[in-house]
């Protein structure tokens, strides 16, 4: 009857959690207990007491087996003065026959829900890996995990391996949520987000580096890379909004190769950004390069 009062206790309880841990040092009591009415036969003896510990320890509950095991043991001796200690040690082979479904049930039971607890923490961590390697909103990479992938990049960049990269910068962003929302602005970011995964190469890196400028890193010479970023633009400037049928959003895009000597990825995003610049002097929307070459513009 036990496990069965004890459920009804936790599940009636203003506290459950509380209650389930009085059940749970009720239930070593009652192990010990039972161990002198056993005569302390060896086999089942020992059984129930390592079942009932493996039991706290299997909780989670930090501590808990230890602050167990004193319950057990005065119930253990309360019920050894009533039966004088009587002692039979050896097990029978019926008792040990007795002993064996708690043995192989408990175990398989044991190791059932440890297998399922940690099945649950790897996709936990597969998703936090996710979530740290991917911005959440636009899908592209996130800003630590992209500046790692392009630093390995830029290591490899020699004359056999060109790399470029492309600062996208969406013009007037504060005007589009200040005009039309918030969640407009959001679904311009993803928007440009797709039009920027359909538009670069196999190899690349794109990120979101900012509220709302993107970076992306690909593996081919700065003419490419110029006609890479035309098909941005173009591609963000025939967006449309079926919410926000008046919508409209375009992008500066500045890009540049990796600059000569240790300048590293700081120097690189910095040649891009002068890029950037030059694109939003001359009437954004445009896509501008360094070295100095014209600026691509809206026809």
């Amino acid at each position: 009857m036990w496990p069965h009062l004890a459920y009804l206790a936790a599940a009636r309880s203003a506290d459950p959690f509380k209650a389930e841990l009085r059940n749970l040092m009720i239930d070593s009591a009652l192990a010990g207990s039972l161990v002198p009415v056993m005569q302390f036969n060896l086999l089942p003896s020992v059984l129930l007491m390592t079942v009932t510990t493996a039991d706290k320890i299997n909780s989670g509950v930090r501590g808990l087996w230890r602050r167990s095991l004193p319950a057990m043991l005065l119930a253990l001796l309360a019920a050894g003065l009533s039966t004088g200690f009587a002692m039979r040690l050896p097990t029978s082979t019926p008792v040990l026959l007795a002993c064996l479904p708690i043995l192989v049930i408990h175990t398989l039971a044991v190791s059932a829900s440890g297998y399922q607890l940690i099945r649950k923490v790897q996709k936990q961590n597969l998703r936090l890996d996710e979530l740290t390697r991917f911005d959440a909103l636009t899908g592209l990479e996130s800003r630590g995990h992209w500046q790692q992938q392009v630093e390995a990049l830029l290591a490899r960049h020699d004359a056999a391996a060109p790399a470029s990269m492309l600062l996208v910068d969406v013009d007037l962003f504060k005007d589009i949520n200040d005009g039309h929302g918030h969640a407009s602005g959001d679904d311009v970011l993803r928007g440009i987000a797709g039009v920027i995964r359909a538009a670069i190469p196999d190899g690349s890196h794109a990120g979101r580096v900012g509220g709302d400028e993107f970076a992306i890193a690909v593996p081919v010479a700065l003419d490419a890379a110029r006609r890479i970023g035309e098909r941005i633009r173009q591609g963000v400037d025939a967006l449309e909004f079926p919410r926000q049928p008046p919508l409209r959003c375009s992008v500066s895009i500045g890009i540049a190769e990796p600059p000569a000597g240790d300048a590293g990825l700081r120097g690189w995003m910095e040649a891009a950004d002068q890029a950037l610049y030059r694109a939003k002097a001359a009437g954004r929307n445009r896509v501008a390069a360094r070295p100095d070459l014209p600026a691509l513009a809206e026809p």
